[in-house]
């Protein structure tokens, strides 16, 4: 935009409209300048202002014409068609782009060279240090995984940290900003702040050194009585209703209201906060606290639901607050649950009650752990047929709230996948070991702290192998589809993997599922200089996660070898049809127990409170008109239909293997 300097005709009319300044020589205006839209105003350094000659609109239908009112302005630039009113103390050191709205706040400043919130360290897991992620306002889960947990390579860690000092030199500035079409209303103060497009803040009490990272695809909103310090803010997220956070990252599709208090902890995608309280947490994507009385501390978490009442120790009182935890993806947390930090929970556990050992159940994935008289009790693999655990796995895709165009973090929703069905097979050796070394006439095993009796045991062998069962034959199936199969030669060649990326131990990186071999490619190349920016890291991972499909196939025709016992190029087709058969009985057996699992939803014990004033069919009548039918339940009739779909798909594979056999 070109300004000129003000006339003298257009100097004595503002003077007219009450508008002082200090130096009217350094007040620059665009072409279009309207002066009769400036009244009331003092200003000083020096202060550029485009073209105000729209009209806007205020809530409840209100018009006002753009323009800048009841306010003193300090070195600022301001965009087209603004709506500055009633500053009370001042706006300094800010450039403000077009069609911004702002309307009684009381200080929005800039004081000395800001990074806002760039390279701000945040003590996650451990409160006393260690382990500080340093934060960037393009931050992913996957790297804050790695800055957290992989701090033994000391040379990576300061390469990664370097790469965001450098990136937080670039950001740097004397100069605050507030994007375009952004709206800030009834407003405490905003110090040290950089602010993106399209934001709407109505009624934050004080917003300190941080950037809120928003744009026209996923407006963030900043609502009453917030108070955010030394944070940075991702697109698509709200905070409202009373947060108060101090040292965070809060990732895109985020939620925080009513009351939640957060410090040095990280949030990323479509995690959830209401009511409750974090301390040093990593909540992963989808970590989810929705009560009051709800600590989580110390911890990492994701795609977790934790329970009212939730809480964890990280002290002994005796060296300080140094333990940590870690509850893997998909765990659930009951009313009043408790975890004594150091302990690691396993993929999809159910937790329940409290828990006073320093449990590790990490290789037994879709367990229940249960307290029973201060007593840690373990039921291996029983969540595999919970209809809550598919419930979740469903629902997960459908709650991602990101409409960025540009997603930050790699979340793979994959129940089965070689990550967890590796920890299965670790699982059941370890339940046969223990069987072995205590006997079959043993009513209770212990393992990591934790009782498991008898017959959990031998069930958790059953459906670890139907678990095991149902993910090979998945990946077959998908492997062989789009094949023309007519002989045994042609089948071993669709079977036999394209490279061996793939092969070994997977892991879990806060969202990624990943070979552990291709993460420590990407993290060499980054320590010995290949990788030399925070762009080509994160589009490492990206890269990682697209190709997840095509590099599964190399882990799951490992498994398949030794499933059978055999080498891709001596399996048979007959050996196929039979491996086809087992997944379909292993669908089956799932969905079936899903089936039995949710009718117990809708048994009459469910129905207790339902119809009070009537009789049994009242009851009855009154539970179906609030929650439906057995039946008619969306989720049942789900199960239904893929027990059929599956059942249809197991005979199609079946016929089309059956014609490389070769007539004897």
């Amino acid at each position: 935009m070109n300004y000129r300097k003000l006339k003298n005709n257009e100097i004595e009319q503002l003077k007219h409209q009450m508008c002082s300044s200090n130096d009217w020589s350094n007040v620059l205006v665009c072409e279009k300048f309207e002066v009769t839209n400036i009244l009331n105003t003092h200003f000083s350094g020096e202060v550029k202002i485009g073209s105000q000659d729209e009209t806007i609109e205020l809530f409840g239908g209100i018009k006002r014409p753009s323009g800048i009112y009841n306010s003193t302005l300090h070195n600022c630039t301001i965009g087209k068609n603004c709506y500055i009113n009633y500053v009370k103390n001042h706006i300094s050191n800010y450039t403000i782009g077009d069609n911004v709205i702002i309307n009684n706040v009381q200080l929005i400043a800039n004081e000395g060279d800001n990074t806002f919130g760039n390279a701000q360290n945040i003590a996650v897991l451990d409160e006393s240090g260690g382990r500080e992620i340093m934060m960037y306002d393009h931050l992913s889960a996957q790297l804050a995984y790695i800055m957290t947990l992989y701090r033994y390579r000391p040379v990576l860690i300061s390469k990664l940290e370097s790469m965001i000092v450098d990136y937080s030199h670039q950001k740097k500035s004397a100069m605050g900003f507030i994007g375009n079409n952004c709206k800030i209303i009834n407003t405490g103060e905003i110090k040290n702040c950089h602010i993106g497009d399209n934001v709407l803040i109505e009624g934050a009490r004080l917003m300190e050194n941080g950037s809120v990272v928003s744009n026209k695809f996923a407006p963030v909103e900043i609502g009453n009585d917030v108070i955010l310090k030394k944070f940075i803010i991702q697109s698509g997220s709200s905070i409202k209703e009373g947060v108060i956070i101090d040292k965070c990252y809060v990732g895109q599709g985020c939620e925080l209201g009513k009351n939640y208090s957060a410090e040095n902890s990280v949030f990323f995608s479509n995690c959830q906060g209401f009511h409750g309280e974090a301390c040093s947490i990593f909540a992963g994507p989808y970590t989810v606290t929705h009560h009051k009385s709800t600590l989580l501390i110390a911890g990492m978490y994701s795609f977790l639901n934790a329970g009212s009442g939730s809480n964890q120790s990280n002290h002994m009182y005796k060296l300080g607050p140094i333990h940590q935890g870690i509850v893997e993806r998909g765990s659930k947390t009951t009313s009043d649950s408790y975890l004594l930090w150091p302990a690691k929970i396993g993929p999809f556990t159910l937790i329940m009650g409290r828990h006073y050992k320093n449990s590790d159940t990490s290789d037994m994935p879709f367990s229940y752990l249960i307290e029973n008289k201060d007593k840690s009790w373990l039921a291996p693999a029983v969540n595999l047929k919970s209809v809550g655990t598919i419930r979740d796995a469903m629902k997960w895709p459908k709650r991602d709230k990101r409409t960025d165009p540009d997603l930050l973090d790699c979340i793979n929703y994959n129940l089965l996948s070689p990550y967890t069905i590796q920890k299965m097979m670790n699982a059941i050796e370890i339940l046969q070991n223990l069987r072995k070394v205590s006997g079959e006439s043993s009513n209770e095993y212990v393992y990591n702290n934790a009782s498991i009796s008898s017959s959990s045991l031998k069930r958790g062998i059953e459906l670890y192998n139907i678990g095991i069962d149902k993910f090979l034959g998945n990946s077959v199936i998908t492997r062989l589809n789009g094949y023309d199969l007519q002989s045994s030669e042609d089948l071993i060649k669709a079977l036999k993997p394209d490279n061996e990326t793939g092969v070994g131990v997977w892991v879990d990186i806060a969202g990624l599922l990943s070979p552990k071999s291709e993460i420590d490619k990407i993290l060499d190349e980054v320590e010995d200089g290949t990788i030399g920016n925070l762009q080509e890291v994160e589009n490492r991972f990206k890269t990682l996660h697209t190709s997840y499909y095509d590099i599964e196939w190399s882990w799951s025709a490992q498994l398949l070898e030794k499933r059978l016992n055999k080498t891709i190029n001596n399996i048979t087709p007959e050996d196929i049809i039979l491996l086809v058969e087992r997944w379909r009985d292993s669908v089956v057996g799932l969905d079936n127990m899903l089936y039995n699992d949710a009718k117990k939803e809708f048994q009459l014990s469910a129905m207790t409170g339902f119809g009070v004033d009537g009789d049994a069919q009242t009851r009855k009548e009154d539970f179906e008109m609030v929650r439906g039918s057995f039946e008619t339940n969306s989720f049942v009739q789900e199960i239904k239909s893929h027990i059929e779909r599956k059942s249809n798909l197991g005979d199609r594979v079946i016929k089309q293997i059956e014609k490389c056999i070769k007539p004897k």
